[in-house]
C-alpha cells in the first residue's frame, strides 16, 4: 500500500471540460446512442493532402533525429514571413519559439511571470487554461469579464483600471474561445496606450483563431503595435487554421528579453517538437491556402445556420459570433443552470455541448455550442434540444 504525497501545487491545476465531455460522450456512443458532438473544438476537416505528404516525406528522407529546441531555422523564417505577410509586421525568425501546440506557449509564459504575490490577468469566460495555470503558478488569476452586451470584446478602460502594482501579465484572446467574439481596433488601441503607463506588465495574445473571421470582422494583432512588441508574446499555430490539431504544432513571437528563457523552458520540457511535424508545417505556410479558405467559408455556412436555429429555442439567445467556430448562447430563460443544461442535452438528447461554467464563473448562464460539424448534425442536434425545451 502505497503513502505517495503529492506536491500541493497539483490541488490547484484544473483541466479542460471539453476532453471530459468527448469522453462521456464517446462512452455513450460506444453503448449504441447516437450521439452528436458539438462539444470538442477542432475542425472536423482532414489535414490538407499536401500537408500530409509534406510529413510523409520528411519521414521518408529520413528527418527522424532532434530539431534545435525553437523549431527548425526553415521554419521559423516562414513563420515570420507569413506573420509579415498578415499583420505586415517585421518579425526576426530569432524571436520565432515552435512549440508542440498552443498550450506550452500559455504555460511557458504563465510560469515565466506568476508566483504567490502576483497577478495575472486573463479572459472570463475564457479558454480554462489560463486559469488553471495561473492558479498553478501561485498567482493570483485576476478575470477579464467578457459581457455579451459587448459581443464579448473586452473593455480597454476595464482591463486598465485592473492593473496594480502586482500585475505582471494580461492574457487576451480574439477572436475568442468560447465565445467568438472579437475585439475592435479601437478598444486593442485603448489598451495599448493605456498600458505605456505600466511598463512592467507583459502581454499575452493568443491569436490561434486568426484566420477565421466573418461578417467583414477585421482581426487586429497585436504585432502591429511597435511600442509594446518588447514585451508581447503573440501565440499562434497550425492546428485550427489547417485541421493539424493532433499533429501538435504551435508556435510564439518572443519579446527580445524572454527568447532565452523559453528556449530553456522548452530544453527541460520537450527538447524539440518532432521533425516531420514541422517540415509538414513549412508545406502548410508556403503552400496553396485554398483549403484554409473552404474550410472558413464552411464554418460562416455553419455558423449562420447555428445561430438562427439557436435563436428560434425557447428561452435561449444567441449573438452572433464574430470570429472562430463556436455560439456562445444564453439558456438564462429555459431555467437550468449551464451544468444542468449540459447534462440534460448529452443525456437526454444526445447532443454534446460544453457548460459555460467550464470557461469561467462568469460563464453561468451559457453553453458552448461548436459548428465544427455538418450542417445537417447541427439542424439534427437543435431539433433534439428543441424537443426538450
Amino acid at each position: 500500500m502505497s503513502h505517495l504525497i503529492f506536491a500541493d501545487s497539483l490541488s490547484r491545476l484544473g483541466t479542460e471540460s471539453a476532453f471530459m465531455v468527448l469522453a462521456r460522450a464517446s462512452k455513450l456512443a460506444a453503448e449504441g446512442r447516437e450521439i452528436i458532438n458539438l462539444g470538442i473544438g477542432q475542425p472536423d476537416f482532414q489535414t490538407p493532402e499536401h500537408i500530409v505528404e509534406a510529413g510523409i516525406k520528411a519521414l521518408r528522407d529520413g528527418h527522424h533525429g532532434y530539431t534545435p529546441a525553437n523549431g527548425l531555422p526553415v521554419l521559423r523564417e516562414a513563420v515570420a514571413a507569413d506573420l509579415h505577410h498578415r499583420h505586415g509586421a517585421e518579425v526576426n525568425p530569432d524571436n520565432v519559439v515552435v512549440v508542440p501546440g498552443g498550450k506550452p506557449t500559455m504555460f511557458f509564459a504563465v510560469l515565466m511571470f506568476g508566483q504567490p504575490g502576483t497577478e495575472i490577468m486573463y479572459p472570463n469566460p475564457g479558454f480554462p487554461i489560463y486559469e488553471s495555470v495561473i492558479k498553478y503558478s501561485g498567482a493570483t488569476p485576476v478575470p477579464i469579464r467578457l459581457r455579451e452586451e459587448n459581443g464579448f470584446a473586452f473593455s480597454a478602460e476595464e482591463v486598465l483600471g485592473q492593473i496594480t502594482d502586482r500585475t505582471r501579465l494580461i492574457i487576451i484572446n480574439s477572436p475568442a474561445n468560447p465565445t467568438g467574439g472579437v475585439t475592435p481596433r479601437e478598444e486593442i488601441d485603448k489598451l495599448v496606450a493605456g498600458l505605456m503607463e505600466h511598463p512592467q506588465v507583459a502581454l499575452l495574445s493568443d491569436e490561434i483563431y486568426s484566420q477565421m473571421l466573418y461578417h467583414g470582422q477585421e482581426h487586429v494583432s497585436l504585432l502591429q503595435y511597435p511600442e509594446i512588441r518588447d514585451r508581447l508574446i503573440l501565440l499562434d499555430g497550425w492546428s485550427k487554421t489547417y485541421a493539424m490539431t493532433g499533429w501538435r504544432l504551435g508556435f510564439a513571437v518572443w519579446p527580445d528579453a524572454a527568447v532565452d528563457h523559453v528556449t530553456r523552458l522548452c530544453i527541460n520540457d520537450h527538447s524539440c517538437v518532432n521533425a516531420a511535424a514541422q517540415y509538414a508545417g513549412l508545406a502548410a505556410l508556403t503552400g496553396p491556402q485554398d483549403a484554409v479558405r473552404d474550410m472558413v467559408a464552411e464554418f460562416d455556412s455553419r455558423r449562420a445556420v447555428i445561430v438562427a436555429a439557436l435563436n428560434d429555442l425557447p428561452g435561449v439567445r444567441c449573438s452572433d459570433p464574430g470570429g472562430a467556430f463556436y455560439a456562445f448562447p444564453n439558456i438564462e430563460g429555459t431555467g437550468m443552470s449551464a451544468m444542468e443544461a449540459q447534462n440534460r442535452f448529452l443525456d437526454e438528447a444526445g447532443v454534446a455541448t460544453v457548460a459555460g461554467t467550464s470557461f469561467g464563473a462568469m460563464g453561468e448562464d451559457y453553453l458552448r455550442f461548436s459548428y465544427a460539424n455538418s450542417e445537417a448534425n447541427i439542424r439534427k442536434a437543435i431539433d433534439r434540444i428543441g424537443a426538450i425545451l
